[in-house]
């Protein structure tokens, strides 16, 4: 393992233990701040995420937002590839994907112009920690590549560090968003 492989894994370790009593402490409002966000982007098609282990609940916003528009969560396809994104809306029959996560049983794909990208950690620059696989660092590439695509960080707030191990591959998010508030990334 190498020097930063080594410091990523200890850092993890830390924000999946940082995360735990955020997510056991939550209440039915942490999705707010999403929802406001997201209604000025009514129309524009979006990924949220089905949550796993101690992860932020978007489902609420998202639930919200396919009112409005398109709406999807990712399928993981295969290791080290680009995420795909199936349509989903409040009652999608949804089976068992990669890592736990829900996917929608019969899925229709489409390309969205939003990402809600779960995290373990972030920081006021934009940087993002999360669970190691690239996924949505080679999406963010992908999609950038191709038209402009906004990446919102959705995170508890104590999930906030200082100091993130991050490489020159990490995607940085444009916003974050947590049951506090809404983070506006400079630069």
């Amino acid at each position: 393992m190498t020097d930063l492989a080594a410091v990523k894994a200890a850092a993890r370790k830390a924000a999946f233990a940082r995360r735990k009593p955020l997510y056991d402490s939550a209440t039915a409002a942490q999705a707010g701040y999403l929802s406001e966000v997201l209604a000025g982007y009514r129309g524009v098609p979006l990924s949220g995420f089905m949550p796993i282990r101690t992860e932020i609940d978007p489902t609420p916003a998202m639930a919200e937002a396919a009112a409005h528009g398109q709406v999807g969560v990712p399928v993981i396809e295969a290791a080290a590839q680009p995420l795909k994104f199936a349509s989903w809306q409040p009652g999608t029959e949804m089976v068992p994907g990669a890592f736990g996560a829900l996917i929608p049983a019969l899925p229709a794909f489409f390309e969205p112009e939003i990402l809600i990208v779960p995290l373990l950690a972030f920081n006021r620059a934009g940087g993002r920690l999360g669970y190691g696989g690239g996924f949505y660092d080679r999406t963010l590439q992908m999609l950038r590549d191709r038209r402009p695509t906004m990446a919102i960080g959705f995170a508890f707030a104590g999930q906030e560090v200082d100091d993130l191990p991050l490489e020159p591959t990490d995607e940085r998010l444009d916003l974050i968003v947590t049951e506090a508030g809404v983070i506006e990334i400079s630069g």
